[in-house]
């Protein structure tokens, strides 16, 4: 059945004219859903209860249940399960400027990246619209607090789910909706530059994240597959085009992995790369899995990395680590769950 919360207010407004209802009713229904919160359509009070009745013949409220959850400091990692059968990840972070949330966006990816737990396990299905809003509602639900910022980052390539991406970002933007406020929400790609291009189109300001974990196709081709289908060159000709139509600024992640892409030959490689480029770099410490090989950098090393693109006026942070206690890595809890 589909769920409610796959439906922007537009087509609620529609849903309701469709069965000669007000148009109103939808605003109203939003506002149950998005600002009371209640979970089951018989706690709405102020629409007559045969149109309730059909609302709740053609929709469900609920597509998300909670398989299990770890903690660490200012981290959260929750683990759902659909409706059927599959899981996801969301992991919920906490700042000095909020709290913010890592969306997954399909169960298992494609893209094959060598380092990540996802692509290990390949792509089942995109996410509907109402399951990744879910994420967040339920994740709210559960701290009794606002999640103020989100990242499209967790299992899942978000622009290979382009429309029901897009979908989501209206409404958990909405003023009536979640009332997440544009430049507090991120979209991770790891490079599919028809869909950057589309992107730049979308009548948001909402961020972009490039993951790009290497300097030069020959690296960037064993890490990223998709490398060989967009190479540097043709991402960098749309990620220029991006910047000229949207005026934002653009983020790179760079997981650093150890004696593979954190070398200070790397590092110079990254400089001369960016130069000229509105954006920066989001050099994050790997986490290691159990199933993969990769090890997560020296601290050491990082800091050098970090030193060469700072002197060499490239902007640069090094992600907060979050997680080291707990299955903190794209997809580890789900296969740890899956492959117990």
């Amino acid at each position: 059945m589909n769920s409610i919360y796959n439906l922007l207010l537009e087509e609620m407004e529609e849903y309701f004219i469709s069965h000669n209802d007000k148009k109103f009713h939808a605003d109203q229904l939003f506002d149950w859903l998005y600002q009371k919160r209640v979970n089951s359509f018989d706690e709405v009070t102020n629409i007559k209860k045969e149109m309730i009745e059909q609302v709740k013949k053609d929709f469900s409220i609920s597509c998300l249940t909670l398989v299990t959850k770890e903690e660490d400091t200012d981290v959260n990692k929750y683990l759902f399960r659909l409706t059927d059968g599959e899981m996801i990840e969301a992991v919920l972070m906490r700042h000095d400027y909020g709290n913010s949330i890592c969306v997954s966006s399909q169960v298992g990816c494609n893209m094959g990246c060598a380092f990540c737990e996802s692509g290990r396990r390949k792509r089942v299905r995109n996410l509907e619209t109402a399951e990744m809003v879910e994420q967040i509602l339920l994740v709210e639900e559960d701290i009794k607090e606002r999640i103020s910022h989100v990242v499209v980052m967790g299992i899942g390539e978000p622009f290979d789910n382009y429309d029901n991406i897009i979908k989501f970002i209206k409404i958990i933007n909405h003023p009536k909706g979640l009332q997440i406020g544009s430049r507090h929400i991120t979209v991770s790609t790891c490079g599919l530059v028809p869909k950057i291009k589309e992107f730049m189109n979308v009548p948001y300001q909402v961020n972009l994240a490039i993951s790009l974990h290497a300097p030069n196709d020959t690296l960037r081709n064993q890490l990223m597959p998709i490398n060989k289908v967009y190479p540097l060159n043709e991402l960098f000709q749309a990620l220029k085009e991006y910047e000229k139509v949207t005026n934002r600024r653009l983020t790179f992640e760079y997981i650093l992995l150890e004696g593979i892409n954190d070398t200070a030959e790397c590092a110079m490689e990254l400089v001369s790369l960016l130069k000229g480029m509105n954006g920066y770099v989001n050099l994050i410490p790997y986490n290691e899995t159990e199933h993969l090989t990769f090890r997560r950098s020296k601290q050491l090393q990082i800091m050098k990395f970090y030193d060469i693109l700072k002197k060499n006026h490239i902007g640069v942070t090094i992600r907060r680590e979050f997680g080291g206690n707990i299955s903190a890595a794209c997809g580890q809890l789900r296969s740890k769950k899956e492959e117990a």
